[in-house]
């Protein structure tokens, strides 16, 4: 799915001298910098710019007709946005510094250094991206809008925290960078990667490992693939998922718990582009575009030493975290609805009738397990339903005894009684009675059965204490 803020804008190269155009090409598209654009006449580059907006120039100091620091202020003055980078020769370090205070990104010496230049052109890339993602956010969340809807069609949810998250995942889709997708299982963390690439304009395929179990061979087989004969039963060449995601968009879930070997391996991929097939001395290249998920607290792993602060560094450029259903129980109706209409359809029934009271109860549960756990428990009683009203009996099988979390803690100062700090005085059995009750009626919005449930009494035993307080 393209669209006019995930397409890759190109680099644009300015010299009249042919040779130095063609090598500086080179350097960049051997650096994994593909889309790469000339001009020798410096009397282009204006009208150029205003037909199609590039990412980053690279400007010649010394040109015939326009010099480069006769362009540099107006590229800045018309094209803010875009970062220009000055080449220049040995002894002019005193242009360079005005060129600098003009606003210039960074500057180059000739003859050009190839790491050098594709370090300063990905460096002012990185920057470009962040200011047209930060632009875009803004355009979002003040217009409270979608460009793309559909795209997240998979992801069911009413929940304005969930629409705020897939704003900023149509601004961040097509970056370069690393984006990191946390929360807790059963979340959904995949369906988000899979609308991140639906967004991102790649060609590829998206290709997911979950790497959760995986020791450094079988991880560097199954990512990076081997070479003919580079151990016992390599019988054949092997493509890793590495290749097989070329274009596209590698997810590599469960990052958390990747071991340490295996960080370093990834921790090259994600710098440099490049990896090693095993049993090869062959260096490779990748432009697939990583996508990473965990339920864990990275943060933690490197206190402990079980994660690289490296590679966390490196990964943390982008973050997406998917709330808890907990925390988004206004989609519980709507959930409901989708995985019935789903568990019927998968076993071949009509399509049963919920009581309106499901959903209260269900509101109370913490769900560990998130949507995946209420998903389980639709398809659970759908599978036993006959007819009529669904029953809640396979829900209540799974809450039970389950109380909802507390959402805040008592007032408590040093040495005080808890029921003193709430009540302002040590109560009664009559009046923490009474607090109770008013409460459970509360989370359960006035279904006494809940409510008997929370407080762990039968329904009529409840029925009478409200009538005795009426």
């Amino acid at each position: 799915m393209n669209q006019k803020n995930t397409i890759q804008r190109p680099v644009l190269l300015v010299d009249d001298e042919p040779h130095i155009l063609n090598i500086s090409r080179l350097f960049l598209q051997s650096g994994g910098i593909s889309e790469v654009l000339t001009l020798s006449d410096s009397r282009e580059v204006l009208p150029f710019l205003a037909a199609r907006p590039v990412a980053v120039i690279v400007l010649d100091l010394h040109m015939p007709y326009l010099s480069g620091l006769n362009l540099l202020p107006r590229i800045i003055q018309d094209f803010p946005q875009t970062p220009v980078i000055m080449m220049t020769a040995n002894d002019e370090i005193e242009t360079v510094v005005e060129c600098m205070k003009m606003g210039a990104f960074d500057y180059l010496v000739k003859p050009v250094d190839a790491s050098r230049l594709v370090t300063s052109v990905g460096k002012a890339l990185e920057l470009c991206d962040l200011s047209n993602e930060l632009s875009s956010l803004k355009e979002r969340l003040l217009t409270d809008t979608l460009d793309h809807p559909a795209a997240f069609a998979a992801i069911v949810t009413g929940n304005r925290k969930m629409r705020a998250l897939f704003q900023y995942v149509e601004v961040v889709a097509a970056t370069r960078q690393p984006i990191m997708i946390t929360g807790e299982t059963g979340v959904g963390k995949e369906l988000v990667a899979r609308a991140i690439h639906g967004l991102s304009g790649c060609a590829g395929e998206l290709v997911a490992l979950n790497v959760a179990g995986l020791d450094d061979n079988m991880f560097s087989d199954t990512l990076f693939g081997h070479k003919k004969g580079a151990f016992t039963g390599a019988d054949q060449a092997r493509e890793g998922l590495i290749a097989k995601a070329g274009g596209g968009t590698l997810f590599l879930d469960e990052i958390g718990d990747l071991n340490e070997s295996s960080q370093i391996k990834l921790l090259r991929l994600l710098q440099e582009k490049e990896y090693y097939p095993v049993g090869s001395d062959m260096v490779r290249k990748s432009d697939a575009r990583i996508l990473l998920a965990t339920n864990r607290d990275l943060q933690k792993h490197i206190a402990a030493g079980k994660f690289r602060n490296d590679l966390y560094y490196r990964l943390c450029a982008h973050q997406i975290n998917i709330p808890p259903l907990r925390e988004r129980l206004d989609d519980l109706p709507l959930l409901l609805d989708h995985f019935l209409g789903a568990a019927a359809a998968t076993l071949n029934k009509k399509k049963p009738t919920p009581p309106p009271e499901l959903a209260t109860l269900l509101s109370i549960y913490p769900f560990p397990g998130n949507i995946r756990e209420l998903e389980a428990m639709v398809f659970d009683a759908v599978a036993r339903h006959g007819s009529g009203i669904l029953s809640m009996e396979s829900f209540r099988a799974v809450i039970g005894d389950e109380r909802p979390a507390v959402q805040g803690a008592i007032p408590q100062q040093s040495g005080e009684n808890p029921l003193t700090a709430m009540f302002g005085h040590f109560p009664t059995i009559g009046e923490v009675e009474e607090y109770m009750i008013s409460e459970a009626m509360k989370l359960a919005k006035d279904n006494q059965g809940i409510a008997a449930n929370l407080l762990g009494i039968g329904r009529q035993t409840l029925n009478k204490r409200l009538r005795a307080k009426d």
